[in-house]
C-alpha cells in the first residue's frame, strides 16, 4: 500500500489520541476512589450493623428494667395491703403473725428486685453510652462515604472530560486519513490493544522497542518513502520521520 509520506505522519497523532484513550480507559478501571468507595461503604454498614446491636441490647436491658419496676410496684403494693391490715387492728393473732411473716418476706424479695433493678440500670446506662458511640461512628462513617463517593463521582467526572476530548481530537485527526489507510492502522490497533501504528526512531520501533538490524533495516531504508510498511516484531505500522536514522 502506498500513501502520501506527509499522511502517514499523521497516524503519529492519531496514535497518541490511542494512547491517550487507553490510559483513561485503564485509569477508569484501577480508578483508587473506587476502591476508597468500597471500603467506605463496607465501613459504614459494619458500624450500621453495630447501631443494631446496641439498639437491641438497650431496647432488651429497657424492657427488662421495665419488668422489674412492675415486679417492686407489685411487691410495694402488696406490703401497703399488709400494712394496711395490720394497722386496721381487725387481724387476729394468727393472721397478724401471718402477715408480719409476709412482709418480712416481702421486704427482703423488694430488696432483692431493688438490687437486680440497680444493676440492670446500670447496664442500660452502659448500653446507651454503647449505642450513642455506635451512632456517632455511623455519622462519621456515612460521612467519609459521601466525601469517597464525591471524589469517586469528580475522577469519574474528569475522565469522562478526557475520553470526550481526546475522542474528538482522535475522530479529527482520523477524518484527514484516507479510509484504506485508516481501515489498516483500526486493524492493527485492534491487533495489539493499543495503536496501530509507531514512530521509527534511531531504528528503533517505539511501539515495540525493538531496534531493526539487517535486512529488515535495509527494507525499510530502500523503501519507497509513500510505501507503508510495518514493524516486523509488532506489526505496526512504521512511521519515518528525520529522526528515523535511515
Amino acid at each position: 500500500m502506498k500513501v502520501d509520506h506527509f499522511e502517514q505522519q499523521k497516524l503519529l497523532d492519531l496514535a497518541a489520541e490511542d494512547v491517550a484513550l487507553t490510559q483513561l480507559a485503564h485509569r477508569r478501571r484501577t480508578l483508587p476512589e473506587v476502591a476508597a468507595v468500597e471500603a467506605a461503604e463496607e465501613a459504614e454498614r459494619a458500624t450500621a450493623a453495630d447501631v443494631v446491636r446496641a439498639e437491641t441490647e438497650v431496647r432488651d436491658l429497657t424492657r427488662e428494667v421495665k419488668r422489674l419496676e412492675s415486679d417492686v410496684d407489685t411487691v410495694r403494693q402488696r406490703a401497703a395491703r399488709d400494712q394496711e391490715r395490720l394497722d386496721s387492728g381487725a387481724a387476729t393473732p394468727k393472721e397478724m403473725t401471718s402477715l408480719q411473716h409476709e412482709m418480712e418476706s416481702l421486704t427482703r424479695r423488694q430488696g432483692d428486685l431493688e438490687d437486680q433493678q440497680l444493676e440492670l440500670m446500670e447496664r442500660l446506662e452502659a448500653a446507651e453510652s454503647a449505642l450513642a458511640a455506635a451512632q456517632q461512628g455511623q455519622v462519621r462513617a456515612r460521612e467519609e462515604l459521601e466525601r469517597a463517593q464525591q471524589q469517586r463521582d469528580d475522577a469519574l467526572a474528569d475522565i469522562a472530560d478526557g475520553t470526550t476530548r481526546h475522542e474528538s481530537a482522535r475522530a479529527e485527526v482520523a477524518g484527514g486519513l484516507s479510509a484504506p489507510l485508516l481501515s489498516l492502522y483500526d486493524r492493527i490497533r485492534a491487533q495489539t490493544g493499543t495503536t496501530g501504528a509507531a514512530m521509527l526512531k534511531a531504528r528503533q520501533c517505539q511501539g515495540c522497542r525493538i531496534e531493526l538490524y539487517g535486512n529488515e533495516l535495509a527494507a525499510v531504508r530502500n523503501a519507497d518513502p509513500h510505501e507503508v510498511v510495518r514493524c516486523e516484531n509488532c506489526g505496526r505500522i512504521l512511521v519515518r520521520t528525520a529522526e528515523s536514522g535511515l
